[in-house]
This record gives structure tokens, C-alpha cells and sequence, in this order.
């Protein structure tokens, strides 16, 4: 299943990320369409890190995920960090909360994992119907341009100290698939192979603008395009913020 292997070492794996930067943009991006929010959802929440950053500050949080196994992971980061906050194993193409709330996001390339126009339409139209009238929503993708880069190059290797990895990609019909073989160090020095295969799209900015319209939303904007380095955290990223009218 995607993700069993790598939930145990994913944060491991992002030593360079600066939660703490896109802790502030998400923030930024919601309360620009909705200036009173008090609880999110966190779709696609990997984890949990962003999730347990938004709780600190005092948001009533809830996170879903498809991969039980990065769930198990946030909750006991959760729990570490003295925060409640509900986590759910679902798809977010069906995402479904027991009742309407302020805010939805989805970070780290989670709509990049919606590979199909009807999974895109159908994850837009249920955070549409989870979202109270003048509600919030944002995410980011990584653009065109850094999926056909990594399609390019054709293997990636690393080693840690939790474990060593090898990274082959395709990409072929706007669909970059990546084939991941994990080495993990087991207690008794030995290392343990495990495979996981990840496809992501390489979705176009104007395709996300049109569905986001398309399934109602309104005040669309977005942060970066489908070439360029992101003007606020770097990278090849787009990031986008959308509103429920009221």
C-alpha cells in the first residue's frame, strides 16, 4: 500500500523542509478569504506536522489521510505534542466531516496524487460541500515544470541514518510515476527492502483555475506558475486559495 513504508521515515526524509514558513503561508492564504477561522480540516495530512503546528496556535484541527500507517504516525505526534486533534482515514475525493467547517487545506502535492480530471472535480466539489458559506480553502501542487524534471532525471539515491533509498521515475501523458525501493535499517543492523510506486500529474495552473470555478468557488488566486521558482518558499510550486461564497 502507498505510503506503508514510508510513514515510519517520511520525516526523516524531510530534514530540509521549513514547516514553520508554510505554517505561515497556509495561514496567510485561509484567512485571506475568511478572517474568522476556528477549525480546519488538513486533507491529505500526511504525518501530521502542519496539522499539529496549526493546533498550537490554537486552531481546532482535523486531519484525514488515505495511508492508515502516516495517520498512526501523526496521531502519536499529536498526542507527543499535547494536542487533540481528530484524525480520519479517508479518501479525499469523499471527504466527508460530520459537520461543516471554517477551513480546508491540502498540502505537499496531494491534489499532484489526484491524477485524473473527475478525481480533481470530485475532491473540489466535496471540500465545496464541507466548507460553511464563505468558508476557506487552500493547497499548493508542484508545477509542470518540476515534474517533467524529475521525469528527466531518471534515478535518485540517498542514505540516512534511518535508511538508504532508490528512486526511478517515468513520465509519460502528464502522469510522473515513481518507482521508490526502501532499504530500512532494522535494530540489528540488517536492512529491510521494501517498494512503493507513487504517480502524480503534472497538472497545468489554468486546469486547477477552471475546476476550482467550475465546482463554485470564488476569489481564486494563486501564488507561482506552471515554469517558474515559487516567489514565496521556492521551488517549483504553485500555491492556490479559493473561497465558498457566503
Amino acid at each position: 500500500m502507498m505510503y506503508a513504508s514510508l510513514a515510519g521515515i517520511y520525516d526523516s526524509l524531510a530534514y530540509d523542509f521549513d514547516y514553520a514558513a508554510w505554517c505561515e503561508l497556509y495561514e496567510e492564504l485561509l484567512k485571506k478569504n475568511n478572517g474568522s477561522i476556528r477549525e480546519i480540516c488538513d486533507a491529505g495530512c500526511g504525518t501530521g506536522t502542519l496539522t499539529v503546528a496549526l493546533s498550537r496556535k490554537g486552531y481546532r484541527m482535523t486531519g484525514t489521510d488515505l495511508s492508515g500507517d502516516m495517520l498512526s504516525v501523526a496521531s502519536d505526534k499529536a498526542h507527543l505534542s499535547g494536542q487533540r486533534i481528530t484524525f480520519v482515514k479517508q479518501d479525499m475525493r469523499q471527504l466527508l466531516l460530520p459537520h461543516k467547517v471554517d477551513a480546508v487545506m491540502c498540502a505537499c502535492d496531494g491534489v499532484n496524487y489526484l491524477t485524473t480530471p473527475n478525481g480533481l472535480m470530485a475532491f473540489f466539489s466535496a471540500v465545496f460541500s464541507n466548507l460553511k458559506a464563505g468558508g476557506a480553502f487552500a493547497f499548493d501542487i508542484s508545477n509542470r515544470e518540476k515534474l517533467l524534471g524529475m521525469g528527466k532525471e531518471k534515478l535518485y539515491a540517498e542514505e540516512t541514518d534511518a535508511c538508504a533509498y532508490l528512486w526511478q521515475n517515468e513520465f509519460e501523458d502528464d502522469i510522473l510515476k515513481m518507482y521508490l525501493s526502501f532499504y530500512i535499517r532494522a535494530a540489528d543492523g540488517r536492512y529491510d527492502k521494501t517498494t512503493e510506486t507513487h504517480s502524480q500529474r503534472a497538472w497545468k495552473k489554468c486546469e486547477i483555475l477552471d475546476a476550482l470555478n467550475e465546482a463554485g468557488f470564488v476569489n481564486v488566486e494563486s501564488i507561482g506558475d506552471d515554469e517558474a521558482e515559487n516567489p514565496r518558499l521556492g521551488g517549483k510550486r504553485i500555491f492556490f486559495s479559493a473561497a465558498k461564497p457566503n
